[in-house]
């Protein structure tokens, strides 16, 4: 199985984390800093799971991913949200989206990495 994965996430903090975390885990990473350049590395390279922010600077992530399931080449990847703010509507929003979930920031680095893996099976 591949382990392509794309981040969408605006804080370099948060973004540098998942992606070291991710690497040392043996995936190949990709990120982008908005939903715009994500839909377009999504697009382009076709990752094998995408985990997004929901607060982005250009557009909710949750409507990137609406974006991303109307495209056919896109439409089956998984998508993980890491969000420190999933109320109850959010988290409705979220679930409504085909083949995603969510993380709660903090994230857990020690489990991080395999919390992704389980979900591209």
């Amino acid at each position: 199985m591949g382990k392509k994965v794309l981040i969408v996430d605006d804080n370099l903090n948060n973004l540098t984390l998942e992606k070291d975390l991710l690497e040392i885990a043996g995936f190949k990473v990709s990120e982008a800093v908005n939903a715009t350049v994500g839909i377009a590395m999504a697009r382009s390279d076709i990752p094998n799971i995408i985990i997004m922010d929901v607060r982005l600077p250009d557009m909710r992530g949750t409507e990137a991913a609406w974006i991303l399931r109307r495209n056919k080449d896109t439409s089956d990847i998984p998508i993980v949200f890491v969000t420190a703010s999933v109320m109850a509507e959010g988290r409705e929003e979220i679930e409504a989206i085909p083949n995603s979930k969510f993380i709660g920031k903090p994230i857990n680095t020690r489990t991080f990495a395999t919390e992704i893996s389980q979900f591209m099976k």
